[in-house]
């Protein structure tokens, strides 16, 4: 049994600043879906730029989607071979089938880039306890 998904216009405002942010992510490193929420800002969250990924259609060949997984370093589609695209950029995982964040993250767009294209940069990354707080749990 699948499941609709109604997308609102809401929503869907937001897909293009997405689309544009992960193509900034570059082979070998991966984002996360509350990371880029964060750099696109005004009111986007990681539930929104999960649905824009699922939405890709076409698009799929540019829009880099692989490097877009959970906060925790997992993967959340199945069936897409994500693992394999992203082991074949340089990716590496853990006995338990995450993504070393502390070596793949993308630290997000320069300052210069996001000022330029009106996007957040994401604040450095500390302890993690901020980043915690800032991140939405979609599984």
């Amino acid at each position: 049994m699948s499941t609709t998904i109604t997308i609102t216009a809401q929503e869907r405002r937001f897909f293009e600043r997405i689309y544009q942010v992960v193509e900034q992510v570059p082979p070998g490193q991966v984002s996360t879906y509350g990371d880029i929420a964060l750099i696109v800002g005004g009111g986007c969250d990681a539930r929104i730029v999960g649905l824009a990924m699922g939405d890709l259609g076409p698009r799929a060949a540019k829009v880099p989607w692989q490097r877009i997984i959970n906060r925790s370093g997992g993967i959340s589609t199945q069936g897409y071979n994500q693992r394999e695209l992203l082991v074949a950029e340089g990716v590496e995982f853990d006995e338990k089938g995450k993504v070393h964040m502390d070596r793949f993250r993308w630290p997000g767009p320069s300052q210069e880039w996001a000022a330029k294209h009106g996007f957040t940069p994401l604040p450095a990354r500390g302890s993690g306890k901020e980043e915690d707080k800032s991140q939405m749990r979609l599984f």
